[in-house]
């Protein structure tokens, strides 16, 4: 029988149109450090306890979508934020972020509030009450 595996999530690689145009957001609006660089086609950044790759989306998927296509998806970038999530978002506003006003829900310990970045990708802040 094999040993029961850990696991940890490392990276989070988002296919992306601009890389150098989501590296700035998530450098910017987020604060997060890029790791490596590869000429327009890749960016690694330090995102906690893990890290989001932004890789160009290849050429011949590029040639059928037409320029500042936003993607629809089913996948949500969860942040844990120890700030109020309220001051979070209107900073996050203020730098004309697309942001859905903060809930919650009676049973759970969080605060929510959904965002997101220039080519669609949706992600949540989440603040614990």
């Amino acid at each position: 029988m094999m040993k029961k595996m850990k696991l940890n999530l490392d990276t989070i690689i988002l296919y992306v149109q601009d890389v150098n145009g989501l590296k700035s957001f998530y450098s910017s609006v987020f604060g997060f450090e890029i790791v490596e660089e590869y000429k327009n086609e890749w960016v690694l950044l330090n995102a906690g306890n893990s890290k989001i790759g932004l890789h160009k989306i290849g050429g011949q998927y590029l040639t059928k979508i037409k320029l500042d296509h936003k993607f629809d998806n089913n996948t949500k970038i969860v942040f844990e934020i120890n700030n109020d999530i309220h001051e979070v978002r209107q900073l996050f506003l203020d730098q004309n972020v697309l942001m859905r006003e903060v809930k919650t829900f009676d049973i759970y310990d969080y605060w929510l509030c959904d965002g997101e970045d220039p080519e669609g990708n949706v992600f949540q802040l989440k603040q614990k009450k």
